[in-house]
């Protein structure tokens, strides 16, 4: 092939320079403007409630006793209607040195223990078999909002027919009280599990003891929780009630036998005690709520 044919069928191009300056792809990119909005600093104008302190709760209790003290010295209030509280130590100093004070507390603590042991024990079963089936939940769930809406008094009678006036129907009275509210806040807790988590198990092929263990009792402990210290707080005001019939100990018998020798003093020690009591079994069970559910970032964190 000759040079001039190779020319015709192979033509030299002249090299390509590309497009002038600012056109195309060779254009500037446009800048804009930085912001002029100041950033705000962290820390500043937060909603959540912020680090609480550890003796906190005591405040209110500690205001209450501050106002009653200087109610009590400056006479507004009538110590005849309501002893100072000096009295109340003065006055329990004297129970606890005859030995009367901590053999009453024994007894209504073993008694509200026994009733609390059962109470919560029965409410968790009922619960579980209620919230995680739809069987169980038309079976006792119904009675047991039927029972919610009668009154406890009301049942003190049915009470001593069917278990006597001794220790078994004061015990069985207090669980009652207890059943009720850890029943109701665990089988509302189970029935207001989220469903995506459910879905998950059944996707990841989870089976039914591990469905329990890693999506029900996660899911289903802050209510657990907040029934027993509801739980709690019943079986200590159960023992007003059922220490009124036929007792010859524990603090409501203390009580009882005060106000019919109008012993203003003594009925005051045993409130006193129920409230320390109660106050002290709430502060338990929350401590345990702030170790068992220390994974969860709520307002209060």
């Amino acid at each position: 092939m000759s040079a001039k044919t190779a020319t015709i069928l192979h033509p030299e191009f002249p090299d390509y320079a590309g497009p002038a300056p600012g056109l195309g792809y060779h254009r500037p990119k446009a800048s804009l403007p930085e912001p002029q909005v100041a950033l705000q600093e962290r820390g500043t104008g937060r909603l959540g409630l912020g680090k609480g302190t550890p003796w906190g709760w005591a405040l209110g209790p500690l205001l209450v006793l501050v106002y009653w003290s200087l109610g009590s010295l400056t006479g507004f209030i009538d110590s005849r209607i309501l002893p100072a509280p000096w009295v109340a130590v003065t006055t329990g100093l004297e129970l606890f040195e005859e030995g009367r004070l901590q053999a009453n507390v024994a007894i209504s603590t073993l008694r509200a223990a026994e009733g609390l042991v059962f109470g919560v024990s029965a409410g968790l079963a009922f619960a579980f078999l209620s919230g995680l089936s739809l069987f169980g939940g038309y079976v006792f769930d119904g009675i047991i909002q039927i029972k919610r809406a009668i009154p406890m008094l009301a049942l003190i009678p049915f009470f001593i027919l069917w278990f006597g006036i001794g220790e078994t129907m004061k015990v069985t009275m207090i669980s009652i009280l207890v059943f009720v509210p850890v029943y109701v806040q665990t089988h509302n807790a189970l029935r207001g599990i989220d469903l995506r988590y459910v879905e998950l198990a059944e996707t990841m092929r989870l089976n039914y003891g591990q469905f329990l263990r890693h999506i029900v009792l996660p899911g289903a402990m802050p209510g657990i929780l907040l029934g027993l210290r509801f739980a709690v707080m019943a079986a200590w005001v159960g023992l007003v009630v059922v220490e009124q019939v036929n007792t010859t100990s524990g603090i409501g018998y203390m009580v009882s036998l005060a106000r019919n020798y109008a012993q203003a003093d003594v009925m005051l020690v045993g409130l006193v005690l129920y409230a320390v009591l109660g106050l002290a079994s709430d502060y338990a069970v929350r401590l345990i709520e702030r170790r068992t559910l220390g994974w969860r970032r709520t307002l209060a964190q």
